[in-house]
């Protein structure tokens, strides 16, 4: 296990991202590569839970694409990964918001923290 821990240490950079939790509204800019071109693109949307610890940590984002429900998992430090900024504090009594999947139109909105901007 030690050994495991020495590789993560050594070859996985980490990155400066702010500190979000479940329940917030963040969007996230990658980088896509087709062929011989990158370009970065974005996902926004509202943070369902963070899972593990340390440099193998991972967040999962939930938003709506017309009526079809889109969750990805995105690794906290993906190469890939560009920039995440936070765009609203949201107020949730659970770290793992399963039940947001199941919601739609009024319901599915989380209350807002007031907060300063960064």
């Amino acid at each position: 296990m030690d050994l495991v821990k020495y590789v993560q240490e050594k070859y996985i950079e980490t990155k400066d991202f702010p500190v979000f939790k479940s329940g917030d509204s963040i969007t996230v800019y990658y980088e896509i590569r087709e062929g011989a071109k990158t370009r970065t693109q974005f996902f926004k949307g509202t943070v369902i839970q963070i899972r593990g610890t340390g440099r193998t940590k991972t967040f999962t984002i939930r938003k709506m694409s017309g009526d079809v429900g889109v969750e990805r998992v995105f690794p906290m430090n993906m190469p890939a990964l560009q920039n995440i900024t936070l765009d609203r504090k949201g107020k949730v009594r659970r770290a793992r918001i399963y039940y947001f999947r199941e919601l739609r139109g009024k319901k599915a909105r989380v209350k807002d923290v007031a907060y300063t901007k960064k």
